[in-house]
């Protein structure tokens, strides 16, 4: 596998697009306002009405993740870019 360099304009763009071709069928009217956080390398992602709480699981599954986070059912969508995000060890 070669390891990319991701610039925060292309997470943002692989992560939208991950949304719109994969995701966003998925989730329905009862998901409005929840988060969708993507990993823009792997397309792995999580969804919860707490951002923090999905971006804390996807980092379990895969740390290091470029993550692009999309607000369900809102126009326009909310977008939040991480990279490298780290946790302190518990």
């Amino acid at each position: 596998m070669v390891n990319r360099t991701y610039t925060p304009d292309d997470i943002e763009s692989i992560g939208i697009a991950i949304y719109e071709d994969k995701i966003r069928s998925l989730v329905g009217p009862g998901d409005k306002g929840k988060f969708v956080v993507i990993d823009a390398h792997s397309g792995d992602y999580e969804i919860d009405e707490r951002s923090g709480a999905a971006i804390g699981r996807l980092l379990e599954r895969r740390p290091g993740a470029h993550i692009c986070t999309v607000r369900v059912g809102y126009p326009v969508p909310y977008y939040v870019r991480w990279t490298r995000l780290q946790y302190p060890q518990s």
